[in-house]
């Protein structure tokens, strides 16, 4: 699987710097992540804060194997 396609709910974000998007990303975690250990409420908090999450780890991921490696199309 691409990373493009877990970034739908991101894709926007894209245009103004693909770079950014993990920041981006551990910003949304910490922000929701403090909301929710206040509230305890798993609707949107939880839900928000464990998706950035995997995004951010993603991301990381990502960053620090040099992204895909789609092999070279055979004739």
């Amino acid at each position: 699987m691409h990373d493009f396609c877990f970034t739908i709910p991101y894709g926007f974000a894209v245009l103004a710097g693909g770079d950014y998007m993990a920041l981006c990303a551990l910003a949304l975690t910490y922000v929701m992540g403090q909301r929710y250990l206040e509230t305890l409420k798993i609707m949107p908090a939880g839900v928000v804060a464990g998706l950035s999450a995997l995004m951010s780890a993603f991301y990381l991921f990502k960053i620090a194997t040099g992204g895909n490696h789609i092999p070279p199309k055979k004739e």
